[in-house]
């Protein structure tokens, strides 16, 4: 496995082919973001959306938004729309046939079970299958839930992720046309700005006509999906900062000349990048929930058969895939059963005493190590078909949630990774 664990470490990862699973309820979101507004401070449009939050003031939106009536487009439509969005889609190389990475696969994998972990930062060398990894997940990402239509991708049964439109036809007693749709992954380009990723406010047609002028950014697509962003290490730091910002909240919120426009942003964050173009403050890389390390392979068999592999898919795409629907299929059936049985997973006590104990020994500044280190072995437990946290699956999750948070010395040669696995021995021994 390319990344900072010795050989004799146990983070290493195999998805069992005789796993068995228990299934519960998804778990809903415990964020409280803040609540949506759209409207015009001086013109007062969407004034029954004016929400208050002085004291004595409940006259929240969310209290009104029950019972959704919703209307299902027909399967066999859907099926005909599916089909044709893959056959205009670029071939994307299939993830069961990504040759080592084990590291950055796991943490990938993990992130898709339970996003509440907070997204990936991978960095490694150039030419070791980064974005064609990450790109390679939208095949295994599952389906939910959608208002046919919808910028936002907002969810027909939950309150908390749906766009202001939505919402009013809620209000209005209107049924939702709801389809099925797979999870979006969204790339951010390098050169993105602000505008492009937030989205704008045409303030013109909002004084002249009086009306809402929102166009949706990145953000609004991204949302309840993945947000993948190619070099976040070269990326203007403020810019990160709002992605960073949304992330966490679930929300992204433009303002412009007195008018405050807020849309559901509920995103897993991935980036990448090369060491080499150098590394993102150490504030804003703690806001990552799992860091994956890769490395160039150095074994000759497995470079001869990476390229091997390559090469086959070059030549015939379809027939490269269609080689690999079974393993697909087999670890897309593993991802669905994870998450429907990741709210029944328990950790005991003593083994979140020892997870905080690490974290504690090793000064991480703050909680969120704990928290992620937690999320992580849970949904590496849900992914094996436990319902119960074992060492084991702290030993392969920690070091990834817990190596980017260490204060950097200078003089340490050893490996921030490596270093989280020697804390670990010493305090689960």
């Amino acid at each position: 496995m390319a990344g900072a664990f010795s050989p004799s470490a146990p983070a290493a990862f195999l998805l069992s082919s005789s796993s068995s699973f228990s299934s519960s309820t998804l778990p809903c979101s415990a964020h409280s973001p803040p609540l949506c507004q759209m409207y015009g401070r001086k013109w007062g449009f969407h004034k029954h959306l004016r929400i208050g939050v002085g004291k004595g003031r409940s006259n929240s939106p969310l209290s009104v938004v029950t019972n959704v009536a919703t209307t299902e487009i027909s399967s066999t439509e859907q099926q005909a729309q599916s089909l044709a969005a893959k056959e205009s889609q670029r071939p994307v190389y299939p993830f069961s046939a990504i040759v080592g990475q084990d590291e950055m696969k796991l943490c990938l994998l993990l992130n898709v079970i339970d996003p509440k972990i907070g997204g990936v930062m991978i960095m490694g060398d150039r030419g070791t299958g980064k974005s064609t990894t990450v790109r390679s997940l939208v095949d295994l990402l599952p389906e939910i839930k959608v208002v046919s239509g919808d910028p936002f991708n907002s969810d027909p049964e939950d309150p908390e992720s749906m766009g202001v439109e939505v919402r009013e036809r809620v209000i209005k007693g209107e049924k939702l046309p709801v389809v099925i749709s797979k999870i979006t992954m969204v790339d951010l380009p390098l050169g993105a700005t602000e505008d492009r990723v937030c989205g704008t406010i045409d303030i013109e047609k909002a004084l002249t006509e009086g009306v809402k002028a929102f166009e949706p950014g990145l953000l609004a697509k991204a949302n309840r999906g993945i947000l993948y962003v190619d070099e976040v290490n070269l990326l203007d730091d403020h810019l990160v900062d709002v992605l960073l910002d949304s992330a966490a909240s679930g929300w992204n919120t433009v303002e412009r000349e007195g008018i405050s426009i807020s849309h559901p942003a509920r995103f897993i964050l991935i980036g990448s990048g090369n060491p080499e173009e150098g590394e993102l403050r150490p504030q804003l890389l703690d806001r990552f929930g799992m860091h994956a390390q890769v490395g160039t392979v150095r074994d000759a068999e497995l470079r001869v058969k990476i390229v091997e592999e390559r090469s086959r898919f070059d030549r015939n795409p379809k027939e490269f895939r269609d080689s690999y629907i079974a393993e697909q299929e087999k670890l897309q059936q593993q991802i669905r059963a994870a998450r429907q049985s990741l709210s029944s997973v328990q950790i005991d006590h003593d083994l979140r005493v020892k997870i905080s104990k690490v974290c504690a020994e090793l000064n991480v500044d703050g909680l969120r190590g704990d928290i992620v280190s937690n999320r992580a072995a849970k949904a590496l437990a849900a992914l094996k078909g436990r319902n119960k946290v074992t060492t084991e699956d702290i030993a392969t999750v920690i070091p990834n949630c817990l190596r980017h948070r260490l204060r950097k010395d200078p003089l340490e040669s050893i490996d921030s990774g490596l270093l989280v696995i020697e804390k670990f021995y010493e305090v689960f021994s």
